[in-house]
């Protein structure tokens, strides 16, 4: 029996994470030990109040049947986190719907609003969901370019026209992923003004919401006066609290959008396991100590990363924020060859910067998912990668 496969999933490119996977793999088969810097999965803990919660409600019995749209105390915590965090007023019945990740949310949201045709504007780089959600729902996608001497934010003023007529939707995330850059107040302002012109519905992605260095504000984009009529906003505690495989998230803001990804949601999921909501409940409403040392470590990490390519003459930007280096590789290579030749020489696995857009092309994505020490490790061996190069040029 031949299965054809449906033409909007044709559409996507090839994951470039199982490519890495399947490299980093025939790495260590061939006797190398591989530091993985690809995949931006948490090495840190949860909180230890949420493994203790997450126990104490799985021993409960009666806590494993479905629990549909979440449970009521799950949407005070958020309304709560977001006063707490980024002085913003959600009604928790109204403003915030549960996910199952911001990734799953993604992805639906451009089902539900979405019709063949319409336009979206898509961060280039940007993570691939956006893009792909896009592609499934059978829109098209307009690329805003994010370039370095922009600050990596996009010129709203070059998008055309006759664009812009068809546009329903646009996408940005700040801190991003996988450019790390930071918008500025006077950028969402501009922002909410444009989107009203347009009638364009905002979507700002915020995983990265409590990875902010240096001191740095943290801005959440309903925070700008207007930005709940014309934005919805995407958070998670994957990364905030370490708790990625729990697979739990939020997105609040408009209301008519959040209804209209709620009514999608209620034809495809049940909800989410209750020692998860209940584990994130205490995390939402807890006092927030946890995340400065947290801050502190992704800094450390950042900082001994840099330093070590420093030495090998690769000078990258110090990241302000998320747990990635966004860094822009030497001349003479490409992305692809780059980041392939690190793991199969160095046993260094990184993320070639053109599987998030064609503008990615020259630069590649580092996580900082190992301790300074293994940081440093690697950038050791990628100094003795880049001389080899040199060499054999």
């Amino acid at each position: 029996m031949k299965i054809d496969v449906a033409k909007k999933i044709q559409k996507l490119s090839s994951s470039i994470f199982q490519e890495i996977v399947d490299r980093k793999l025939a790495a260590i088969h061939n006797g190398l030990d591989v530091i993985d810097l690809s995949v931006g999965s948490p090495d840190f803990q949860p909180p230890e109040f949420v493994v203790e919660t997450l126990s104490e409600y799985a021993k409960d019995p009666s806590k494993y049947g479905y629990t549909l749209r979440g449970i009521p105390e799950f949407y005070e915590a958020v309304s709560y986190f977001y006063k707490q965090r980024y002085n913003v007023d959600l009604d928790p019945s109204k403003e915030i719907l549960q996910l199952m990740g911001s990734q799953d949310g993604l992805a639906h949201l451009a089902m539900a609003i979405i019709n063949p045709g319409d336009y979206v504007l898509v961060p280039d780089p940007g993570y691939p969901i956006y893009e792909a959600s896009v592609t499934i729902a059978g829109g098209q996608v307009y690329p805003m370019r994010l370039l370095e001497e922009n600050n990596f934010l996009p010129k709203l003023d070059e998008i055309p026209l006759e664009v812009l007529q068809k546009t329903k939707m646009m996408i940005i995330s700040y801190p991003g992923n996988p450019v790390t850059a930071l918008a500025n107040r006077e950028f969402f302002e501009e922002v909410v003004e444009f989107a009203k012109l347009h009638n364009i519905l905002v979507v700002h992605d915020f995983a990265y919401s409590e990875l902010i260095f240096d001191h740095n504000p943290q801005i959440s984009f309903l925070s700008v006066p207007g930005a709940k009529e014309v934005g919805i906003e995407f958070n998670s505690l994957s990364k905030t609290f370490n708790m990625a495989g729990c697979r739990i998230a939020y997105v609040s803001g408009n209301e008519q959008a959040v209804a209209a990804l709620a009514s999608f949601k209620s034809h495809i999921d049940y909800g989410i396991f209750y020692p998860i909501q209940a584990a994130a409940v205490k995390a939402l409403t807890s006092d927030f100590s946890f995340f400065k040392s947290q801050v502190s470590e992704y800094e450390r990490r950042r900082d001994a990363l840099i330093a070590g390519l420093e030495k090998s003459g690769w000078h990258v930007a110090k990241s302000p924020a998320t747990m990635f280096v966004w860094a822009k590789i030497p001349a003479g290579f490409s992305s692809r060859r780059f980041a392939f030749e690190l793991i199969d020489r160095a046993g260094v696995a990184v993320v070639p910067g053109d599987a998030f857009g064609k503008l990615g092309e020259g630069y590649v994505r580092i996580a900082l998912v190992q301790p300074p020490e293994r940081l440093s490790e690697a950038a050791e061996r990628i100094q003795s990668y880049l001389m080899e190069a040199v060499i054999t040029k």
